[in-house]
């Protein structure tokens, strides 16, 4: 038995397949306004899995670069600040040397001992040195001042270290105790203690006070060396992080546009063909059906 095709059942296959052409139309204006091929799940069910996944990936990589910024800018402080502790103690160093010496006055080594007095309060103002408003060297106790000149060399400061996640499992601490800086109280070796004891010998014209003080000048800035090394060493880790970390956004980004990203020419050159196969499937429907209906339709 033949079956038998109605008018009716001509409009209404006529409007479903309007429908379908205006929908894809819609779908790729969609794309060119977002500027994205997948704009909801029923676009791509497996790319929206992939995308979602690259999403995540980028913006927890976004968190370490943040740690990874801040991880630098508190090393790199803090090697600044050791760089200029490093000179006072050369400095000390040298005035020591010429005030032992034999041909110092004693009126030479009341002035090496006034210049000593300065070196000894520029050590404490390094001490109490700040980052963004927080203290350096206190350890974790960062809005506490940890020197005076009073205290310095019989008070120790917290210890507590300052840890930034910069990638999966990798901690990296960005502070430094000043215990490790000048020496506890207990450390023959104190920075604040040495100074002291060499500024005052000199006052009173104790040569030889100053020279054994010497020995435990020298032992603190081969210390003192090995910290700088040790903040050169966290600052090339953290520099190499920072890269890798770079390279990895390269990429997630890279996967994430070929995912989602639309071809703009493409998604162009599709929708002007989409266009007009939806203008002939109008000129053949008005062929065919009514020209009521047609008009309705447009």
């Amino acid at each position: 038995m033949a079956l038998r095709v109605t008018q009716g059942m001509i409009q209404s296959q006529l409007v479903n397949n309007l429908n379908k052409n205006m929908n894809v139309m819609a779908n790729s204006q969609d794309q060119l306004a977002t500027g994205r091929k997948i704009n909801k799940p029923s676009d791509d069910p497996v790319g929206i899995t992939y995308a979602l996944r690259y999403r995540s990936e980028i913006a927890i990589n976004d968190q370490y670069q943040k740690n990874i910024t801040s991880a630098t800018s508190s090393v790199e402080h803090i090697d600044t600040v050791l760089g200029q502790i490093n000179d006072l103690i050369t400095r000390a160093k040298e005035l020591t040397i010429k005030g032992v010496s034999d041909t110092s006055t004693p009126e030479s080594r009341v002035a090496i001992a006034e210049e000593m007095d300065g070196i000894y309060s520029n050590l404490i103002t390094l001490g109490n040195e700040q980052l963004n408003g927080r203290y350096i060297f206190n350890g974790q106790q960062t809005l506490t001042q940890p020197y005076t000149e009073a205290t310095a060399g019989t008070k120790d400061v917290d210890n507590g270290e300052i840890f930034l996640t910069l990638a999966p499992g990798v901690n990296i601490s960005t502070n430094m105790s000043g215990n490790v800086v000048f020496g506890t109280s207990a450390d023959t070796d104190n920075l604040f203690t040495v100074v002291k004891t060499i500024r005052d010998a000199f006052n009173s014209n104790q040569a030889d006070v100053a020279t054994s003080a010497m020995t435990n000048l020298d032992t603190r800035l081969n210390k003192f060396l090995g910290i700088r090394s040790e903040i050169g060493a966290r600052a090339n880790r953290i520099e190499m992080l920072e890269n890798r970390s770079e390279d990895l956004n390269l990429t997630l980004n890279s996967l994430s546009g070929k995912t989602e990203d639309a071809d703009m020419a493409e998604t162009i050159t599709k929708l002007q063909t989409q266009q007009n196969v939806y203008q002939a499937s109008l000129s053949v429907g008005a062929k065919i059906i009514s020209p009521s209906l047609v008009d309705y339709l447009k």
